[in-house]
């Protein structure tokens, strides 16, 4: 049963509060969450790192154990794969499932299925958050001391395997390994992919959302093929996609500060992640930042071309601490392509490009937890005033539509799934922080 109905009669936060938990509490599976019951049925990476900045103001022990669950999947190499498959859903719930994957096939790879490729890295950021809301129970489990050399790895591998053009930053080899499946960002890199035909595709999602807000099947049909080609080369070569996206390298600097964070918590040398936290940004500066529009661009790698794109992830290196634009990003938020000041979550596209969708997946929709991130990064770089308005207005956006996945900033209508774990686990975090007026 869908909560979403009766959330639009909550107006206190504490009933608001109540219903995300019990979101959260449905979505459980055995020391996971699943982003939703139906349409990700699974551990997803990044899910986990947002839902457990949710679980950590009233079970902080099951918000640590969410980060524990995934990284217990963690590959040998240091990657930490996008899905950790729960053996006891159906195979056929999801696709591509374990079967496309084949990760147990390969050596250093856990017992449990996983797929091969990977999501930003948001877990160091996830981890410091998680431990700083109880530090006594993080220290009784030996938390931080369990994951940091976790997260070492997993930051080691991306700076190393995924540094594709060893300027010192990561680049994505799928378009799922952006967060952001289906941006019109990547419609030039894609376009190079040839689609497989709709019959080679199981679209399972479709059973669970509308068509119109989904990716099309020439997507899936590329990201199918990429994945396939990927997986066949033992997960080692670049298929045919190779980005460098401004969100995972912003998430990848923030997570090195976090890093410096733990490391000096628990006794070990933080200079080596400030210095490369550091290095990252100073590669994003030189290699992605646009200073006449105001805005970082994804680079294609294997198309030696800047991908001038106002996508969300070009505004959300706001995350980083002491960036040197922080002002700039702000500013091109509240311009008419973003409308910091009225749309509402951030859509995730240019909301001026003839481009733009306002229901459809990542080409136009605002999502809660590109909203919190770019929330964060105000809060960080001192606008306050920005900040409170934007906690406010998404906690009012969350009571009018429910925990639905993504919702058209501007008129408000949900779209995607119901019942969202990040949705929920987000907005009870902007309930507990609370404002700073």
């Amino acid at each position: 049963m869908t909560l979403a109905p009766a959330i639009a009669a909550l107006a206190p936060s504490a009933s608001l509060d109540r219903a995300a938990r019990r979101v959260l509490a449905a979505n459980w599976r055995r020391g996971a969450t699943v982003p939703a019951g139906g349409l990700y049925p699974h551990q997803w990476s990044w899910d986990s790192a947002f839902i457990a900045l949710g679980l950590r103001h009233f079970s902080p022990v099951r918000a640590q154990r969410e980060l524990e669950s995934l990284f217990g999947a963690q590959w040998a190499d240091g990657r930490v794969p996008h899905i950790v498959f729960d053996p006891l859903v159906p195979a056929d719930a999801y696709f591509p499932g374990p079967a496309f994957w084949r990760s147990t096939d390969r050596s250093g790879t856990p017992g449990v299925p996983t797929s091969g490729i990977v999501q930003p890295p948001a877990h160091a950021l996830a981890t410091w958050e998680t431990y700083q809301a109880a530090p006594a129970v993080a220290r009784s489990r030996r938390f931080l001391e369990r994951l940091y050399p976790r997260l070492v790895a997993w930051h080691d591998w991306l700076l190393t395997a995924r540094d594709l053009r060893g300027r010192g930053l990561m680049s994505v080899v799928h378009p799922w390994e952006s967060g952001m499946d289906n941006s019109p960002a990547w419609d030039l890199p894609l376009s190079r992919v040839v689609p497989l035909p709709p019959t080679e595709l199981a679209r399972r999602d479709l059973a669970h959302a509308a068509a119109t807000e989904r990716p099309t099947d020439a997507d899936y049909g590329r990201y199918i093929r990429l994945a396939r080609d990927y997986r066949d080369s033992r997960y080692e070569a670049t298929p045919g996609f190779a980005v460098e996206d401004p969100l995972c390298n912003g998430l990848l600097a923030a997570g090195e500060y976090a890093l410096a964070s733990i490391a000096t918590e628990i006794g070990q040398d933080p200079n080596r992640h400030l210095v490369r936290a550091q290095q990252v940004t100073d590669a994003m500066m030189t290699e992605l930042w646009d200073v006449s529009a105001g805005t970082f661009f994804a680079y294609d790698v294997l198309g030696d071309a800047v991908l001038r794109s106002y996508s969300i992830s070009g505004l959300l290196p706001l995350i980083v601490p002491d960036l040197p634009v922080a002002t700039d990003l702000v500013k091109t938020a509240l311009g008419d392509r973003f409308r910091l000041a009225d749309a509402c979550p951030l859509p995730s596209y240019d909301l001026t490009a003839e481009d733009h969708e306002p229901g459809r997946y990542w080409r136009g929709p605002g999502w809660i937890n590109t909203s919190w991130l770019f929330w964060h990064g105000l809060r960080l770089h001192g606008e306050t005033g920005l900040a409170d308005d934007l906690r406010d207005r998404l906690l009012a956006r969350v009571r009018a539509c429910g925990f639905r996945e993504y919702v058209d900033p501007l008129t408000g209508a949900g779209h995607g799934t119901d019942d969202f774990s990040w949705t929920a686990a987000l907005t009870l975090d902007l309930i507990r922080t609370g404002p700073r007026r």
